[in-house]
């Protein structure tokens, strides 16, 4: 029996969403091939590569503003960079600056809480 491409592309055409994402999933894990990877590898057209979207896996920690409580805002950037007291001082007086950089999104995360903890104003960028 031959493959019937229309019959084919018809039945793709009557599933739905949900239907259509178990079929990648299993095709996937039949032939061991990612429709991801295939869709960067594969030259699917500029359309089919911009469909997949680069992770960000680093992370820049930024003071905005030291707020009011400037002396605890000085000790957790000592604590979290590892500077000397003039070196945090003038870190903080410059807001908005870059504590840290390139780091995983947890420490980021957890940074910018230790930073607004102390009264300070930060992001993740």
């Amino acid at each position: 029996m031959a493959f019937d491409q229309e019959k084919f592309l018809s039945d793709l055409d009557g599933m739905t969403v949900l239907e259509l994402n178990t079929l990648v999933k299993a095709v996937e894990v039949k032939f061991g091939v990612s429709a991801a990877a295939m869709a960067v590898a594969g030259g699917g057209g500029g359309a089919a590569a911009a469909a997949v979207v680069e992770e960000k896996t680093e992370f820049n920690v930024v003071l905005l503003a030291a707020g009011a409580q400037k002396v605890q805002v000085i000790k957790a950037v000592r604590e979290l960079t590892g500077l000397g007291l003039k070196e945090a001082k003038d870190l903080v007086d410059g807001a908005p600056k870059n504590v840290k950089e390139a780091i995983p999104k947890a420490d980021a995360d957890a940074a910018v809480k230790k930073l607004v903890d102390a009264g300070a104003q930060a992001e993740v960028k």
